[in-house]
């Protein structure tokens, strides 16, 4: 398995979470460049992070809102 570096990551909240602590998810777009988007629930900072390509992540914020 490999590793990918994060700590250059600006992590931003997506519109579609809940100002209340609801569903968080956020993602850091500045490392879209590199072929990777990451993704993670900002309840759980130090929790998993899933690394979708922007493909991936924008098939995701389409079906996000639907």
């Amino acid at each position: 398995m490999s590793t990918f570096e994060l700590s250059d990551a600006r992590w931003e909240k997506s519109s579609y979470s809940s100002q209340q602590g609801g569903d968080c998810v956020e993602f850091a777009r500045n490392l879209a460049t590199s072929g990777i988007v990451p993704v993670r629930d900002s309840k759980t900072p130090t929790g998993p992070v899933l690394l979708l390509t922007p493909g991936a992540w924008n098939d995701f914020v389409a079906f996000a809102a639907r």
